[in-house]
């Protein structure tokens, strides 16, 4: 039987991931005591994998395909095949900065003032580059964690680190110099496996339906009925992301009114549908939109 082996991230973005694969059609399940989760398609297999260490699987053949981010693709220098670009993160759907930081009170502004200090960071190889190609010479270490109170505590002089707000860094009496790189997940699969046409196939099918399910995020479905002499105005009250698909309804002289909406924008429309003579309004969930 074909099976397409696949690393999912562990750690910050797994829980994000595991509830992407859930709207797109797979249910994963996880345990405390192993790195295997369960999927209910018996033409996978799942390992969970540190983000970091994705790209090297991948690349290497260890893994068929994963989920990783940008920066750690840029990092290893994989060389590996991006089937999607899926903008989410742990908490939100935005991609996240490496930013460059240092102190509230430091004299640096700008990323030449740093020629010949100390960087703390996670993602060495890629500012060692990011740097080199400024023409800046730095002093760049592997930071194990806690990096932001290595700024603060001035044990470096400046860190790389990967925000979502900023509000973190803020918190630890830091301030933003520059954004480096903005990275956010990808569906990678390696080049052989991707010339396999089983892998081939099923890699492209997981890539259209994590899409949908994120495209589906933060909006609904409504179905209403509107009478034949209401129509013009109705249409008129309805934001959609393309015409709103509209049918007879037989026998009578009202017409069924389908749309998908902006969940956010629910709460204001739907009393000015009813006030404009709209009946039998449903909102219903969306899993995917292909």
């Amino acid at each position: 039987m074909d099976v397409l082996e696949f690393g999912l991230p562990s750690g910050s973005l797994e829980t994000a991931t595991i509830e992407l694969f859930r709207k797109a059609g797979w249910v994963i399940a996880t345990s405390a005591r192993s790195y295997r989760p369960s999927i209910d398609d018996e033409n996978m297999r799942c390992t969970l994998v540190r983000a970091q260490e994705i790209s090297r699987y991948v690349e290497s053949g260890s893994l068929d395909a994963g989920i990783t981010g940008k920066d750690w693709i840029l990092e290893n220098g994989s060389d590996v095949e991006v089937v999607a670009d899926l903008v989410y993160s742990r908490a939100s759907l935005r991609p996240n900065d490496w930013v460059l930081a240092v102190r509230d009170d430091s004299p640096v502004r700008r990323l030449e003032d740093l020629a010949g200090k100390r960087i703390a960071t996670e993602l060495v190889s890629f500012t060692q580059r990011y740097f080199a190609e400024h023409g800046v010479e730095v002093a760049v270490e592997f930071s194990w964690g806690a990096t932001e109170v290595k700024a603060s505590q001035k044990l470096v002089d400046a860190i790389v680190e990967l925000t979502e707000t900023g509000q973190s860094l803020q918190a630890n009496g830091l301030r933003i110099v520059e954004t480096l790189l903005t990275s956010n997940p990808r569906l990678i699969v390696n080049r052989d496996a991707y010339r396999n046409a089983f892998k081939r196939e099923k890699v492209d099918q997981i890539a259209l339906l994590l899409k949908g399910a994120l495209d589906a995020k933060g909006r609904v479905g409504l179905k209403l009925n509107v009478p034949k002499d209401k129509i013009e105005a109705i249409i008129g009250l309805l934001p959609s992301i393309t015409a709103p698909t509209v049918a007879g309804l037989y026998g009578t002289d009202w017409f069924a009114v389908e749309i998908v909406v902006a969940e956010r924008d629910v709460r204001r429309l739907i009393p000015q549908l009813k006030e404009g003579g709209a009946e039998g309004i449903i909102e219903y969930p969306l899993n995917k939109i292909v």
